[in-house]
């Protein structure tokens, strides 16, 4: 886990680096948020098949990798 996570790290930064603008403006398509939110209430009330779990910790990584991103975009935009 520790890997994964230094893995997002670093890809957080190399990406808020090479485009801060654009990584803080960044969202899903709407019908990308519309699926994790199916996955998210699917999941409240019965268990998610297999493929359905791996695809909502897919996008569950993409996020964190995202809001990291955002956290190094912002504090490198306030230091330039």
């Amino acid at each position: 886990m520790t890997a994964s996570i230094s893995a997002q790290d670093q890809l957080a930064t190399l990406i808020a680096d090479a485009m801060p603008a654009q990584i803080l403006h960044f969202k899903f398509s709407p019908t990308i948020q519309r699926r994790i939110e199916q996955l998210v209430e699917k999941k409240k009330q019965v268990p998610l098949s297999l493929e359905e779990s791996e695809e909502l910790e897919k996008y569950l990584t993409y996020d964190l990798l995202i809001g990291l991103a955002k956290a190094r975009a912002y504090k490198h935009l306030q230091q330039s």
